[in-house]
């Protein structure tokens, strides 16, 4: 293979990925978050955080739901993302569009139950963790914060 047909391939695949890049922004821009969303979101990080934890190191569930969880815990550590997070509003939507997809795939893979059994917070929050999440259903009904 020459250095044009190289130069062609790379060139190609920046511009699909530039192509991609902008779609999401556009997309992020015209789905903004209610007000108040960005507030609730914050409050229920760490139980979030520690929920996604426990999902991705539960070896009773399928390879592929611990897999996109451990990606998405990545995603969310590294320091770099999509859209920088120093933009105002549009900087943190991405991450919790990309959460809120990764705990519908959770749910639709290992069932809701999963999620409420290694869900940390109290049932408040699981109920605002399934409106964020935009989780189809009810939350399963709980009795307080598990240990």
């Amino acid at each position: 293979m020459g250095s044009g047909v190289v130069l062609r391939v790379a060139i190609g695949m920046l511009g699909a990925l530039l192509l991609a890049w902008l779609l999401l922004v556009v997309y992020l821009l015209l789905r903004k978050p209610e007000r108040g969303t960005a507030r609730e979101a914050l409050r229920l990080l760490p139980d979030t955080v520690r929920l996604l934890r426990r999902i991705a190191g539960d070896s009773s569930l399928p390879r592929g739901v611990r897999f996109r969880l451990w990606l998405l815990l990545g995603y969310l550590a590294f320091p770099l993302d999509v859209v920088p997070d120093f933009i105002p509003i549009v900087g943190y939507v991405d991450d919790v569009v990309i959460a809120g997809a990764a705990l519908r795939s959770v749910v639709r893979r290992a069932g809701p139950g999963t999620v409420r059994h290694h869900w940390p917070g109290t049932g408040e929050g699981l109920a605002a963790l399934w409106r964020l999440a935009g989780l189809p259903g009810e939350p399963p009904p709980t009795t307080g914060a598990e240990p």
